[in-house]
């Protein structure tokens, strides 16, 4: 009696259902990532010790808003201008050329502070009104002239490498590349597999793509300490060309972290799956990386991704308003592991039951088959 209902309840693929945890619950989980791929992690450094930005500068500044940069960016000009018109000013103090309005000056037409700093403004940004010029008459003059020349170049390299990097920031472009925001379980082949979608929103294609995902569990420690624990999951065709939508699958099979799961131990289990996609975009050679999580709640049991992939005329169509929609399919509502047991008990009462002889019957050879979960594995086969 006991085997007739555990056989009931793993071919019983008529329960579907979509498991959600409630808003209260939710917030009280912090997530190790943000849907937008960001950690919500704060760095304590040691008061006053600004070493490890200070040794990459170049990177500090690229990770910086862009309205620091923009902040910066008017600052270092401007103070630059203001310093080396100091520097005339001093040396046209220094040679006379503000208290003799008939000495011969240093820099022609720079008699104050305001003519001075007109003077560094031009000579940085190479205008060159022609009003005001460098004479003979002062050494220091024209070596200060050749520094500030030589600054200038150094820093417009400096500030135009900064914002080109930014502007082609591997953030940006992992915007334009997204997952699916759920993901599902369903039957692959008479097997359970979790899958997730990845596609590209341009029209240019990625090459060389591989696709990762981390299972991360944390464990709380005594005095609030937390240790985090990582799990690879196996993927199959882990490297992607995304020229048209790619389903990432996860079979879940003995070995995997899910595989003892069903749909009701996902509302008492508590993890993360951080997935992940690397790859080089055509246009730039640029290498990216678009990440994203999901929680026990973002899993959908019994469900498939709409198709929306059509073959044209001319071309493939690709359908992206269909990239999030999921359909119902008949899926057991049981884990993996007791799917499996339930297959191994009925191939067991197949081989040794004593009324129907496994070889022959009736003079003709059979084979019984009380797995009749078969057509419902072809059916929601992808």
């Amino acid at each position: 009696m006991s085997s007739e209902r555990s056989e009931e309840v793993v071919i019983d693929t008529r329960r579907t259902t979509v498991h959600t945890l409630g808003k209260q619950n939710e917030g009280k989980r912090l997530r190790y990532m943000q849907k937008d791929g960001r950690f919500p992690v704060v760095f304590q450094k040691v008061p006053g010790d600004w070493s490890p930005y200070l040794a990459d500068i170049f990177t500090t500044l690229v990770e910086i808003r862009w309205r620091v940069m923009f902040l910066i960016f008017s600052l270092s000009y401007i103070l630059s201008w203001i310093f080396f018109g100091l520097c005339y000013w001093l040396i046209a103090h220094v040679h006379g050329d503000i208290a003799d309005l008939e000495n011969e000056p240093c820099v022609e037409n720079v008699r104050g502070f305001t003519g001075a700093f007109l003077y560094s403004m031009e000579t940085q940004a190479t205008i060159g009104y022609g009003f005001r010029g460098m004479t003979e008459n002062c050494m220091v003059a024209i070596i200060v002239v050749t520094v500030q020349d030589v600054f200038s170049c150094f820093l417009d390299t400096i500030i135009i490498g900064i914002v080109v990097a930014k502007m082609a920031s591997a953030r940006k472009r992992a915007q334009t590349v997204g997952f699916s925001s759920c993901a599902v379980v369903n039957l692959r082949d008479g097997v359970l597999c979790l899958s997730w979608r990845l596609g590209d929103f341009r029209g240019n294609h990625i090459l060389d793509g591989v696709a990762r995902a981390i299972l991360v569990r944390h464990v709380k420690k005594p005095h609030g300490s937390i240790v985090m624990s990582y799990q690879d999951l196996d993927i199959q065709d882990r490297d992607i060309i995304l020229a048209t939508p790619a389903t990432i699958i996860h079979k879940l099979e003995p070995g995997s972290p899910l595989y003892s799961l069903g749909p009701d131990g996902l509302l008492e289990d508590d993890f993360e799956l951080v997935v992940s996609f690397t790859y080089t975009g055509d246009s730039t050679g640029m290498l990216h990386q678009t990440r994203t999580c999901y929680k026990p709640a973002d899993i959908r049991w019994g469900q498939r991704f709409q198709d929306m992939l059509k073959l044209g005329k001319k071309n493939y169509k690709v359908d992206y308003a269909r990239f999030n929609e999921t359909t119902w399919v008949p899926v057991p509502h049981v884990s993996a592991e007791e799917l499996d047991s339930g297959r191994r008990h009925a191939e067991v009462r197949q081989t040794y039951n004593p009324l129907f002889p496994p070889d022959k019957r009736n003079g003709h050879r059979y084979k019984m088959d009380h797995n009749i979960t078969e057509e419902v594995m072809h059916q929601t086969s992808l």
